[in-house]
């Protein structure tokens, strides 16, 4: 928490390269920086001493935390890091699947952001990807198969079902036409009119 505050002014651009953070007025930098004598009594700066590993709240300590901070904005400036920055997860991709599946299963009606249209993809593509594998059909055989095919009717019910993507979702991804094409398909099946969907179609 402690490294969030005080690389905050930095990070929004409040202080020039060559500006030491210590050097933002609105900053408690400095008060952690002080000898325990010339700070307020309440102020804990052990424990964020013990975070970066400095055992001991010393002149030498606090001037290591200081070079630490100052790293670590150094470090931030890197041009990779801003990618690393905007992501929401650091790991490989099976690590980022298994964090998407645990997303999906504990999200509730109160959350939102780009991790869950993330983790309702990804269930959605595990879903298309068994359907097709029970069916013993190819990832090709969506482009051949025509746009009302039974098959791909079945699986965009249940990818609508149980996830929250969009009718274009689903029927760019199935190869079922429009959105609203799909729309018709899914409102002849739920009325169980086969005979009608396949004269309509």
């Amino acid at each position: 928490m402690g490294e969030y505050v005080h690389l905050n002014p930095a990070r929004a651009g409040l202080l020039g390269p060559e500006q030491p953070l210590r050097s933002y007025p609105w900053s408690s930098l400095p008060e952690y920086l002080k000898s325990p004598p010339q700070r307020p009594a309440w102020l804990r700066v052990d424990r964020l001493l013990g975070e970066y590993g400095i055992p001991k709240d010393s002149t030498a300590g606090r001037r290591e935390f200081e070079r630490l901070l100052e790293a670590r904005r150094s470090a931030e400036a890197d041009e990779d890091y801003p990618r690393i920055r905007r992501g929401w997860c650091l790991g490989d991709e099976q690590f980022r699947q298994e964090l998407l599946e645990r997303v999906s299963a504990r999200a509730g009606a109160q959350h939102y952001g780009p991790e869950l249209a993330e983790a309702a993809q990804a269930k959605a593509e595990r879903i298309v990807t068994e359907e097709l594998a029970n069916r013993g059909w190819e990832l090709n055989e969506l482009l051949v198969r025509r746009k009302g095919d039974p098959v791909k009717v079945a699986i965009a019910n249940r990818v609508r079902r149980e996830t929250t993507m969009t009718l274009a979702w689903i029927a760019e991804r199935l190869r079922m036409g429009t959105r609203t094409h799909l729309a018709h398909l899914l409102y002849w099946d739920r009325r169980g009119g086969s005979e009608k969907r396949a004269q309509y179609y």
